[in-house]
């Protein structure tokens, strides 16, 4: 699709994919907008098996909470990543659910970690058509991860994608700082304040920064400390703030829930849940399923994940009691991170601002 034509896609046209149903799809450019100094951090997760999303819709329509649905390029590109899952499938998959369940609060789609891992023209071009096929499929947030790369890298490449979600007006997430776990460096004030800066030099108005603050992805190991360094995800905010940029949590799984209303307190107002959501989904497959699924993991040197793809069909035609008992479980887990995270009532603090 031609960059120019996704005009209609702007916030203001983004009802005509509702269709006059309850549900309320919105760009998330107001929504982070309109919460940058409320200490509240609004739930994105990474549904990689559709099973565990009737729970987190109940959860929030319970709680009168925000809440976004979102996949990385690895999870779902234009070739559907290690789910099986393109934008176009994902997006319909949401608004199915959204549809069965009366779903009456504001959420947003986001195109999570689009990566960008080299300077090369292969990988810059595979990331322009991800982005495109997620705001034709209904996407209404996009974040651009060239993190990989050196910083001058980073804000070129940044700088050439986000302008076609600037076009769109739709939310943008940037990155600086790779995510890599405590042993890796943190971002510091300075590389973030030069990396906000330049873009909005450029005319690119992020509304958040994913920065590299101690955590990580994926599950932590039996023992394994969790680390994020808060203080200076506080003074990246405070440097970014005045630009109206507020902070992005990635790898949140593992982390402790009595510690998320800290992160409210320094900045944080998107927390990525993705994991989570895998194991619960895991623990509720039929046991002859899963146990293939491990055989294959084991015999092709692989992360569990990347057997979503590949059992695909298996795992959405799961008899209905494993689907009932997927979606309560996410339903009881999206429930506890809401409140931890203190987004209770920001469906109504939303709508109010809005």
């Amino acid at each position: 699709m031609d960059a120019g034509k996704l005009l209609k896609y702007r916030p203001e046209n983004v009802n005509r994919l509702l269709g006059g149903s309850p549900y309320l799809l919105l760009n998330s450019r107001p929504i982070f907008s309109a919460i940058i100094d409320e200490k509240v951090m609004l739930m994105a997760c990474n549904a990689r098996i559709r099973h565990v999303i009737p729970g987190i819709m109940k959860a929030a329509m319970e709680t009168d909470a925000v809440v976004g649905f979102e996949l990385a390029r690895s999870e779902g590109d234009t070739k559907g990543g290690y789910t099986g899952q393109t934008p176009k499938m994902y997006f319909e998959t949401i608004i199915e659910y959204a549809e069965m369940l009366n779903f009456d609060k504001p959420f947003f789609i986001h195109g999570d970690h689009t990566s960008v891992k080299d300077t090369s023209d292969e990988e810059f071009n595979a990331a322009r058509e991800l982005i495109l096929a997620e705001i034709e499929a209904g996407y209404t947030s996009i974040a651009i991860d060239a993190s990989h790369n050196e910083l001058p890298d980073n804000t070129r490449i940044t700088k050439q994608l986000a302008h076609i979600i600037e076009d769109a007006g739709l939310g943008l997430e940037v990155e600086v700082g790779e995510i890599a776990g405590m042993k890796g460096e943190l971002t510091t004030v300075e590389e973030a304040l030069e990396f906000i800066t330049a873009l909005k030099n450029d005319g690119i108005n992020p509304n958040l920064l994913a920065i590299s603050n101690g955590s990580k992805h994926g599950n932590y190991a039996p023992g394994e400390e969790v680390h994020i360094d808060l203080k200076r995800t506080k003074e990246v905010f405070e440097a970014v703030r005045p630009y109206g940029v507020s902070i992005a949590q990635h790898g949140i799984t593992g982390t402790p829930l009595h510690l998320m209303w800290k992160f409210t307190e320094n900045g944080i107002r998107k927390g990525n849940v993705g994991t989570n959501w895998q194991n619960i989904a895991h623990k509720h497959l039929p046991k002859d399923l899963f146990e293939e699924m491990q055989k294959w993991t084991k015999e092709h040197n692989e992360n569990i994940k990347r057997a979503t793809k590949v059992f695909k069909a298996e795992i959405d035609s799961i008899p209905q009691k494993n689907k009932d008992a997927i979606a309560e479980e996410a339903y009881e887990s999206a429930k506890q991170f809401i409140k931890a995270f203190r987004a209770e009532g920001t469906a109504t603090l939303i709508r109010e601002k809005l």
